[in-house]
């Protein structure tokens, strides 16, 4: 991998050949990571869910539970399975207790800003129980993260945000702050102006959408991979009472009367509708060997976020198994170049920024001077870099629901780089959705619901998005 020129474009169908992730790299193994990549997809399928990774997958996992017959539904990913954004991630399961509730509440109003605090707070909690209840082995590590204050601005900012959303009656009780040297001390970073301290984890994100995947298909799912799907077309079988729908792909065409749309960023290319809503951004994760300051017993206990301002930030996730850091770049930085800073407008996740990459390490060795490049040892420091797509949406939520436009037809996507601190409510909700219930019964906030109105409204400008 390495530097290369890309201009802002339509998300289209993912690119054949993206880079390998660092959870990818650790996951070649899967026996189904590439099941069923030769054979056609079947004529018809009740069901037929487009991507497998961790929306997809629980959404699949969910009707089953449901009481779909699991030989009713298909799965169809256009490479690898698994091998989008969920296998992409910087690994962090990591809720905002209280930071977007201000621009939230612009957008959404009080009680849905929230409502979205609140939802984000349940998904790790949610999470948490459904590994710990299956056994799920995905390396997760119920700990806690810092919101780090690295100026004085931000620390202001978050004050703000900490303030309005406890006088609105957000829930603050899990929430520890602190300051000056007591910040830097829980820290262990040496510039910390503040600190907040929330429960939160990491995890393995590619094993878990993988043993989502593995307990449908043992259950008769059949899941396609490098089945791209070209176009959802009405189907000439459809009556003025029922509609079927084609799902084309290079190796046939199933006819499905349900079709549900996980294909977070990439959802605009077979809903048209979306794509002045739902926008392709490329952001950077990088692996990162430890020194000795940060092995064994002095392996940082918590996640974090460093952040600078809103839109300048970094993440730090240590993981417990190997004691590999992983590092997350934002998605738009002020630090480094317009032209480098534009390059992220792109569905194309098969190369890396070298001046992005250098942007976070060089935050990273900042922030722990104990881990700049002239200290290391041979085999310490950067071990890895790989780039994928967060589907950023304009008013900062997912769609969830039903196209009304499309019967038959469903969406969940659009996770502005939170799918991991959002899947976990959504994909069960689209699921309760399917199989007959109200937006009542799945517990979400009212604006994540894709509506005719909702996108009248997004039609006619809304303000941009939290991160």
């Amino acid at each position: 991998m390495g530097d290369h020129q890309d201009s802002r474009k339509a998300p289209g169908l993912p690119i054949t050949n993206p880079c390998v992730s660092f959870w990818q790299q650790t996951t070649r193994s899967f026996p189904y990571l590439n099941i069923n990549k030769d054979e056609p997809v079947p004529i018809e399928s009740k069901y037929v869910v487009i991507g497998s990774g961790i929306s997809g997958a629980l959404t699949t996992y969910e009707l089953i539970q449901g009481g779909v017959s699991a030989e009713d539904i298909i799965i169809l990913e256009a490479r690898e399975a698994a091998s989008g954004a969920s296998s992409r991630n910087a690994g962090h399961v990591r809720p905002d207790a209280f930071r977007g509730f201000q621009v939230y509440e612009q957008l959404h109003g009080k009680d849905q800003a929230l409502k979205i605090i609140a939802n984000e707070k349940l998904v790790f909690e949610r999470i948490k129980e459904f590994v710990e209840a299956h056994g799920v082995q995905c390396d997760f590590n119920p700990t806690t993260t810092f919101d780090v204050c690295m100026t004085p601005e931000f620390a202001d900012f978050n004050a703000r945000s900490f303030e309005l959303y406890r006088e609105a009656g957000g829930d603050v009780s899990h929430i520890k702050f602190y300051e000056g040297e007591e910040a830097r001390k829980v820290t262990r970073v040496n510039k910390a102006v503040a600190a907040y301290e929330w429960p939160a984890g990491s995890s393995h994100p590619a094993k878990l959408a993988q043993w989502l995947l593995t307990q449908s298909i043992n259950k008769g799912v059949r899941l396609f991979t490098h089945r791209p799907v070209s176009a959802v077309t009405k189907s000439a079988s459809s009556t003025a009472d029922r509609v079927f729908w084609d799902v084309v792909t290079p190796r046939g065409s199933t006819k499905a009367s349900i079709v549900v749309h996980c294909t977070n960023a990439f959802a605009p290319f077979l809903l048209p509708e979306l794509s002045n809503f739902i926008t392709p951004n490329r952001a950077q994760a990088h692996a990162f060997v430890p020194p000795a300051a940060f092995a064994a017993s002095s392996i940082l206990p918590s996640t974090m976020s460093l952040r600078h301002t809103l839109k300048h930030f970094y993440s730090v996730a240590q993981r417990r198994p190997d004691g590999i850091l992983i590092l997350g770049a934002p998605v738009a930085n002020p630090k480094i170049s317009q032209e480098a800073s534009q390059s992220r407008f792109t569905s194309d996740d098969s190369f890396i920024n070298g001046e992005v990459r250098d942007d976070a390490v060089g935050n990273f060795e900042m922030c722990f001077p104990e881990c700049e490049k002239g200290k290391l040892r041979h085999g310490e420091g950067l071990l890895h870099t790989w780039s994928g797509i967060i589907g950023m949406t304009t008013d900062s939520v997912p769609f969830i629901g039903k196209v009304e436009s499309l019967p038959g037809q469903w969406v969940c996507a659009g996770f502005n780089g939170h799918g991991m601190a959002r899947i976990f409510t959504c994909a069960p909700g689209v699921a309760k959705l399917i199989l007959g219930g109200s937006w009542q019964d799945t517990g979400l906030p009212e604006c994540f619901e894709i509506t005719k109105e909702r996108l009248e409204k997004l039609q006619k400008g809304v303000p941009g998005t939290v991160f």
